[in-house]
């Protein structure tokens, strides 16, 4: 799969299976941290989060999130920028009993925030070897690009 669109489109895919990041502001010293993204399958330039007010993320910026996949055949760095999310019917659409665990005072719960992380650009990584590849590493032998998967920058 070295075409750049088949490696986004199976990004994607794999973040729809589980929407798990490790998200974090650009130009700080402060640590990433995990979120659960909030997905729309028709928007595939942003991905919301539902965080609360004093949380590092909440001033927004630039930003970048770190993706690995469940099985670990794909892993993604995503750049973009993380702005507040103010229309209700957005906030309404993720609203979960899940999400409700973490507020209080449910979806009126004065601390609640949702950020859209507007993406840019994404490094990503797909590590499916090839059996010659899977050869290699069994017996300790170098591995040759191509034997293991596919690396792109794509614009998200």
């Amino acid at each position: 799969m070295t075409d750049a669109a088949d490696i986004r489109k199976h990004m994607w895919k794999h973040l729809a299976d589980s929407p798990f990041l490790m998200v974090g502001l650009t130009g700080n010293d402060e640590h990433s941290e995990p979120m659960t993204a909030q997905l729309d399958k028709d928007a595939d330039s942003a991905f919301w989060f539902y965080t609360k007010k004093g949380n590092r993320i909440a001033k927004g910026g630039k930003a970048m999130a770190q993706f690995a996949a469940k099985g670990h055949d794909l892993f993604a760095c995503i750049k973009g920028t993380l702005v507040e999310e103010i229309d209700p019917k957005v906030i309404d659409r993720y609203w979960s009993k899940t999400v409700e665990a973490w507020y209080e005072g449910g979806r009126n719960d004065p601390d609640l925030l949702m950020m859209r992380f507007d993406l840019d650009n994404a490094e990503i990584w797909e590590a499916d070897a090839s059996a010659t590849g899977m050869f290699k590493m069994i017996t300790g032998k170098t591995i040759k690009a191509g034997e293991v998967g596919d690396h792109t920058e794509v614009a998200v």
